[in-house]
Order: structure tokens, then sequence, then C-alpha cells
């Protein structure tokens, strides 16, 4: 089984040089691969691979262009990784899984430095650090969390990336099939919403961080220095600001952001952790519209803060390691119009209803009513 691990690792000055010029490298080298393939089909003619543009690039181009050596400078594997993800994404547009691949931009694209074991001595990892190839051992600032190598657990892959100034890498790791306990517990429903993260059947509920005087604090410092940046933007065409000031200020957006972002990611694997811990045989969640619900614009920004996709991922991950079934509801089962006591379904239920009253006397709050239908749910997809 294929597990990854992912945690911020502290480079030093040295290393921190060559991380960044493997990762703008790659940028160059996949942009140069687009750019190569357009030009091609402007021409009328046939299409490279990755493999042959990888041949072309250094037995043709780089030595008939002496000032791109600097391209060998870097770890080829991380090179020639870039070129295959360039494919990739040629190929899912010719298949129409999705649209003409974009070219990536310096400071806004995500791009990654790709590295693989290639001897026994590589991807090697101890408790406070880890043997990247090309830069040595890097030390991990949260120790012991990838397993080491002395436990016989082997690194098959990895990368390393950069994020508002933090450096992370993120490792994929060849691990033993763990052993999973039959759960013999009752299943458990869960309703996603804004007003809470989620209301089990269980009763328990747990709150939106968003609404939290923290999250509101960091979120009221963000929009100060979104502005303050927006005006160095403007004082940088009147020639009254430099870009140093520039690249300080958005360095500080940048970590307003990730912080933000980290929070809300902590709370969403303590509530899923908390939630498995009960060992439940199953837990059932609906499969919601994200995309259809971000065009509501009274909902978009809750509905996004919510991360209700991750949410979805990691608890499917979760059960998969612990032996838990996941069922998924289709997105028009009405979970929330049915009531849980004689089944009757409420056509006429507003959003802003928030207490369930049917005609039989049931009384119950609209979600937890809704964790009960999705609980008892009989028509069902397994994730």
């Amino acid at each position: 089984m294929l597990k990854s691990f992912k945690t911020e690792i502290n480079p030093t000055a040295e290393q921190k040089v060559k991380i960044n010029k493997t990762i703008g490298t790659c940028r160059y080298v996949y942009n140069f691969y687009l750019g190569h393939n357009k030009a091609l089909h402007d021409k009328g003619e046939n299409f490279m691979t990755g493999k042959s543009f990888s041949v072309w690039l250094n037995n043709e181009y780089i030595p008939n262009n002496p000032d791109k050596v600097w391209i060998k400078e870097v770890y080829s594997k991380a090179v020639k990784k870039s070129i295959e993800d360039g494919c990739t994404a040629f190929t899912r547009f010719f298949r129409h899984q999705s649209a003409f691949p974009n070219f990536k931009k310096k400071g806004k694209s995500d791009v990654k430095m790709y590295f693989v074991k290639n001897n026994p001595k590589d991807c090697t990892c101890e408790r406070h650090r880890i043997n990247i190839p090309t830069l040595g051992w890097v030390r991990i600032k949260e120790k012991g969390y990838i397993p080491t190598t002395k436990d016989g657990w082997r690194i098959i892959s990895g990368t390393v990336s950069i994020k508002a100034g933090r450096y992370y890498v993120s490792v994929l790791i060849e691990v033993p099939d763990a052993k999973i306990a039959n759960n013999c517990n009752d299943g458990i429903g869960i309703d996603l919403g804004l007003k809470d993260l989620a209301i089990l059947s269980n009763g328990k509920t747990y709150k939106n961080i968003n609404k939290s005087a923290r999250l509101r604090k960091l979120e009221k410092q963000l929009c100060r220095e979104q502005k303050c940046l927006s005006r160095k933007y403007e004082n940088l065409k009147k020639g009254e600001s430099t870009q140093r000031n520039l690249q300080k200020q958005k360095l500080k957006v940048q970590k307003l952001h990730h912080r933000i972002d980290d929070i809300r990611t902590d709370h969403i694997n303590k509530t899923i952790a908390e939630i498995v811990k009960t060992k439940p045989s199953y837990i059932t969640i609906e499969d919601l519209n994200v995309s259809g619900m971000m065009k509501n614009r009274h909902l978009s920004k809750g509905v996004a803060s919510q991360k209700f996709r991750e949410f979805r991922n990691k608890l499917k991950s979760k059960c998969d390691d612990n032996g838990i079934e996941l069922r998924i509801v289709a997105r028009w089962y009405p979970s929330s119009k049915i009531c849980h006591c004689c089944g009757t379904i409420k056509k006429d239920l507003k959003l802003s209803d928030r207490i369930y009253r049917c005609a039989c006397g049931y009384v119950e709050d609209r979600d937890f009513n809704a964790s009960l239908n999705l609980r008892d749910a009989v028509t069902y997809e397994v994730a």
C-alpha cells in the first residue's frame, strides 16, 4: 500500500538556492515544451511527445544554444518530470478531459521539485532529517512524522514545494498493509452545512471554524494587508513604490492566506479523526453539488471556506485505512425534507426553516433530521 506524508522542512541557505533554481528551471522547461508544441501545430507539423522532446532538448537544442546550458545544472529527474507533466496535460486535452494546458507563471503557479530513489543511499529518512538527491540531508521541523527507513519503510519518490516562503517535502512511501478490525458499531449519517461544519446522527455537532474570533481577526487583517498591496501596485505604476517593497507586502498576504488555510485544514483533520475513532460500521454523506452552490453569490464565500471537497477526500482516506464503508447518497436525495418519524416529504421547506415540523407532531432540528435520514438511507453508492 502506498501512502503520502507531507511536512515542513528547514533547508540551509545553499539548499534553498538549489531548490529555487530547480523549481525555476522546471517551470521554464514546462512552458518551453508547451510553446514548442504550439509552434509545431501552427506550422502543421506532428505533435512531439515528452520522450521525444527530452531527447531533442538534450542532444540538439542545448548543444546548439550554449546560453541554455544552465538547464543541465539542476536535477535531471525533476526536469524530465516537468516534461512528462506537460505531455500528460496535452493527453488530457486531446481526450477532452480538460482544457488546453496553461503556461505556468512565476510566483503564481504551484511548481514542485520532483525526486526519485535511484540508489540505496537516496531518499533515506531519519527521525529529524531526510536525504534528498542533489540536496543532501535536510532537517525536518516535525520530528518523527515521516516513518524512518530503519523501520523497513521505503520511500519511492517525493516532491519539494514552496508556499508563502516556507519549504515542504511530500514523500510517497510503501507501507505494509495494516490489519483492519471489524467494526460492529452502528452507522453514522453526516450532514454537512454552513451553520455548522458537520451534524452527526449520534447527536454530535462540529462547529464552523470560520465563525471563530480567531479566524475573523485574521480575515480582517488579511483585508487590510490586501488593500495595502493594492495601493503599492498603484504607486508602482506612478513610480512612487519599489518592486522590493511590493514583494515584501505580497509575502505578508501569502502568509496570512496560508495561516487561514492551515487553521481550516487542521479543524477538518481533527473532526474526521474524532468521527473515525468512534469506529462506526459505515458513514453516510451526501454528494453535494459544490460548483452549483458556488454560483450563489450570497453563499459562495461560506461554501468555499468550508472546504467540502477536502472533507470528503480525507474522510474517504481515513475510512479506507480503518475498514469503514463510506456511503455516498445522490445529491437529489431530499434528506432535509423527509420526516424521520413518518417518512412524509415536506416539499415547501425553505432554507430559512431551521426547525423541521411535521403534521405527525415530529419536531426536530433541520440538520439533525437530515443526518438521521442519511444514516437510514437505502439507495447509495459505496465510495
